[in-house]
């Protein structure tokens, strides 16, 4: 049976990957993460975005789930 050679490793320097192409998707992922934190922990009425229990309630189990008090 025939075996593949290892590739050889190199010791060269880790890739480093520039801020500016970080940043972006950096910013896009706590945006989106602050919005779900938001409806799932937050949207119940008082701070309600929407004024019926729409959202409320289609984000009941994943609060639940987190430990957040609803009722």
């Amino acid at each position: 049976m025939a075996y593949a050679a290892p590739l050889p490793i190199s010791a060269e320097r880790p890739l480093s990957i520039p801020v500016r192409e970080i940043a972006p998707w950096a910013l896009f992922a706590f945006t989106l993460a602050a919005v779900v934190v938001y409806f799932v922990g937050f949207e119940q009425g008082t701070l309600a975005i929407f004024s019926s229990d729409y959202m409320h309630e289609f984000v009941h189990d994943a609060r639940h789930l987190a430990g957040l008090p609803c009722h």
